[in-house]
């Protein structure tokens, strides 16, 4: 029998903390999006733990549900960011979820949203070089992948069976976290040895120009340093400034100082703030999250004055060290949007990463089981609405 119900945080990191592990079983690494700290992140959001419970004793799961309140009514989305973490390969999935539907409705809500990081496919960085010189191939889902995770087709086809949908406008990033990213891996596997590359392997997987703007932020004098919390203000100026040449609205600094102390209060490595300095000026800045065996770029800026001197990529260089440091399978880039069509406005952050000598990997997506239809058209028209 499978049973969802809340537990405590303390009881959520323990499950979280075996699962991440280095050399931990586990198929799919835990977002940073799933630990208890991020539902003190999104604070226009209700958030609770819950724990995937067999046999009234043995925790198999674990998930934060973020509750999205319906307007003057008390009924909610449920959404579990890159999650629930849980074996996805189990036979009991179908009453795994048939539980968690049963809790968040018991909760109110009138859909569920959950987002399983479990990879489906993966185009090494030829195969996407490859892919953007051929005008044929205007999407990344275009071109053959190097991996086709059958476990993750299959999963797909059960939620499917099961009666989930992926949610509207799904493509991208609109349907809440992207379906397409970037990310480095930093071990390589063998007849299942995990073996970690060295700086010098990852440095020559890389293409020149990252090669050569890493080589010269070094003879320029760029100096890489970590910062605090205090510093979050310098991090927050150009980020602005960022905002305004790429045409993004900016979260305001009280988003990041609620970020510092909810990922740091949890665990004081959770986080960390990284500040370029060229000639006692910065130049870019960028913070970064660990959980585990994945570590994340979570936000960029850097200023339009002295971009010839390649803080950005000193920057990037240094995380990807301290990733390898805390013995990370995975340094990830988060996002693309999977066009490569000449004029995509989105293809140069696409050939920037590929850069580092990464792979783009799909994710199955986010799926909704609906609870109430009525409400949740009533809530697409509302979210829709909005974001006119």
């Amino acid at each position: 029998m499978i049973q969802v119900r809340q537990i405590s945080a303390d009881q959520h990191l323990a499950f979280l903390h075996d699962w991440a592990a280095p050399g931990s079983a586990a198929e799919e690494t835990v977002s940073f999006l799933q630990t208890p700290a991020w539902g003190k992140v999104k604070q226009e959001w209700l958030s609770e733990s819950v724990g995937i419970i067999r046999d009234a004793g043995e925790l198999i799961g674990t998930g934060l549900v973020l509750y999205r309140k319906v307007p003057r009514l008390k009924r909610y989305l449920a959404y579990l960011p890159e999650g629930p973490v849980l074996d996805w390969t189990t036979p009991d999935l179908p009453e795994v979820l048939e539980a968690l539907r049963d809790h968040v409705k018991a909760r109110g809500a009138f859909a569920l949203r959950i987002g399983p990081t479990v990879p489906h496919q993966t185009w090494r960085k030829d195969a996407i070089k490859t892919a953007i010189s051929d005008e044929s191939i205007t999407a990344l889902s275009q071109a053959p992948a190097d991996v086709t995770n059958l476990h993750a087709t299959r999963l797909a086809n059960e939620l499917r069976h099961l009666g989930w949908r992926p949610p509207k406008d799904s493509e991208g990033f609109a349907a809440g976290q992207p379906k397409f990213n970037f990310q480095l891996p930093l071990v390589t596997w063998d007849d299942g040895v995990r073996t970690r590359r060295s700086e010098d392997e990852v440095l020559s997987g890389m293409n020149q120009l990252w090669r050569r703007n890493i080589r010269k932020a070094a003879k320029k004098g760029v100096e890489v340093s970590r910062g605090g919390r205090d510093d979050l203000s310098a991090f927050h100026q150009i980020y602005v400034e960022t905002a305004g040449r790429d045409g993004f609205t900016p979260r305001p600094l009280e988003y990041f100082q609620t970020m510092w102390d909810a990922l740091n209060g949890e665990d004081p490595d959770r986080m960390h703030l990284y500040l370029a300095h060229h000639e006692g000026g910065l130049v870019a800045s960028t913070t970064w999250v660990h959980v585990g065996r994945h570590t994340w770029y979570s936000y960029g800026a850097s200023t339009s004055a002295k971009r010839e001197v390649r803080g950005s990529n000193a920057i990037q260089w240094q995380m990807i060290r301290d990733s390898m440091a805390v013995d990370a399978d995975v340094y990830d880039l988060r996002g693309i949007t999977e066009g490569l069509a000449a004029d995509d406005p989105e293809l140069g952050l696409i050939q920037f990463k590929v850069g580092s000598g990464g792979e783009a990997v799909s994710y199955i997506g986010e799926w909704d089981l609906v609870i109430d239809p009525l409400l949740y058209k009533v809530f697409d028209w509302y979210m829709n609405r909005r974001s006119r």
